[in-house]
């Protein structure tokens, strides 16, 4: 058996117990948290109000309006803080997707230069492609071996008519946090927009949008505790950003559209519990826990670190495991209990190897030998063993029936 996680007590390692499933039949524990987390119990108690007597429109002038209308205000100011911004640059929407999309094409027009990365995520990527087939020049920046953006890179593909950069933050199956204040300077010395996805940074390391320098930041409530269903995008104060969607004046005109009000409280209350969090030093907890798990992992034979030497949020590590069909091992797992990836859960139905690990040099069959675990604020020391107990045995099974393994290893 592995060795506990620094003798930790039978607890949550860094919240209440919530996610993993006893039944009679099975435990089931859930490492996938970059897909999506659970929500608290202090977010679904929040939000449960607004559900039943608090259901006024927050348009409204009467007292169910301005009632709901104060919920609102209060989560944006939560929000606010967990991005060191002003309350009146958050806008609200139905999450990370839409926040990207309202970012990239609120900026661009026809013949405009647009630069991003080979790793983003497809909400960006996506975007961008259809920049492309719109009249907009579209640079993708490669990344080094680690994962990482270098900003010289991002410096000398700048032309006179760039008219945004869109980098993301932290990448979505590596963990790997790229160097978004380097990029920041960049774009404001050349008078350039910058926009960077935050999705898996937000309530996982500390986010301040004036050391970024950004002019637009996005984030997703359910990757850090917060329903599904609702985001923020973060609008420096003068951005002159055209709205997707016409309607309503809601969000100062930049977001038409009734608020979802229980998502944008669930989404505050995500917030605020995540600032709470930074101060407990939760986030260094995480990594503890994280850096137990990928010790123990990477002791086994053939495999390695995806991101390697690159700064990465607390929560996750992508390690593969040659000679091995990642998505096998995703089922083999998940029948016994274990609930983890091979990278981004909107690309989960892809036959393709991840783009991003293609776009950091691995080959074709490594890439699909990767797995991505990813920890959230529910999940306990014995989470981490369980998990740890299982995988070697099943990686062993399932290279016993890889001849490729075999031919390779057992000489």
């Amino acid at each position: 058996m592995p060795r506990s996680l620094l003798s930790a007590p039978k607890s949550s390692i860094l919240a209440p117990r919530i996610g993993t499933i006893e039944t009679s039949m099975m435990r089931r524990v859930y490492l996938d948290n970059n897909a999506t987390t659970p929500v608290l119990p202090e977010v679904l108690e929040a939000m449960r109000p607004y559900f039943g007597e608090h259901f006024g429109n927050a348009s409204s002038i009467h007292h169910h309006g301005q009632e709901t209308r104060a919920a609102v205000e209060r989560a944006r100011e939560s929000v606010a803080a967990l991005l060191g911004c002003r309350a009146s640059e958050v806008v609200f929407t139905s999450g990370g997707t839409e926040a990207d999309n309202l970012a990239i094409f609120g900026l661009t027009r026809s013949g405009d230069h647009v630069i991003t990365s080979t790793i983003e995520h497809h909400a960006v990527l996506n975007a961008c492609k259809h920049l492309a087939a719109k009249g907009c020049e579209v640079t993708y920046i490669p990344v080094d071996g680690r994962g990482l953006v270098d900003p010289a890179d991002v410096k000398h593909a700048v032309r006179p008519n760039t008219k945004l950069i869109t980098i993301m933050f932290a990448n979505n199956e590596t963990g790997v946090v790229q160097p978004v204040a380097e990029i920041g300077e960049i774009a404001a010395e050349a008078d350039i927009y910058f926009h960077t996805d935050a999705v898996q940074a937000a309530g996982k390391i500390a986010i301040d949008v004036n050391k970024i320098g950004c002019d637009l930041l996005t984030i997703s409530s359910h990757k850090f505790h917060g329903p599904q269903g609702v985001g923020a995008l973060y609008v420096r104060k003068g951005t002159q950003l055209e709205p997707m969607l016409y309607g309503g004046s809601h969000e100062r005109s930049r977001r038409a559209g009734t608020e979802n009000v229980p998502g944008i409280v669930g989404l505050g209350k995500a917030a605020e519990l995540a600032v709470a969090g930074f101060e407990r030093g939760d986030d260094l907890k995480m990594a503890v826990a994280r850096d137990h798990l990928e010790r123990e992992l990477l002791s086994i034979e053939a495999t390695g670190l995806n991101g390697e030497g690159a700064p990465r949020v607390p929560n996750t590590t992508n390690i593969y495991f040659d000679s091995i069909a990642g998505e096998a091992l995703v089922i083999a797992l998940d029948l016994k209990g274990l609930a983890v990836s091979t990278g981004a859960a909107c690309s989960s139905g892809a036959i393709e190897p991840s783009h991003v690990l293609l776009a950091m040099g691995l080959g074709p069959d490594r890439a699909k030998a990767s797995i991505r675990f990813s920890l959230g604020k529910q999940n306990m020391a014995e989470d981490v063993d369980f998990a740890l107990a299982l995988i070697p045995e099943t990686v062993s099974r399932l290279r016993d029936l890889s001849p490729v393994y075999r031919s390779v290893f057992s000489k």
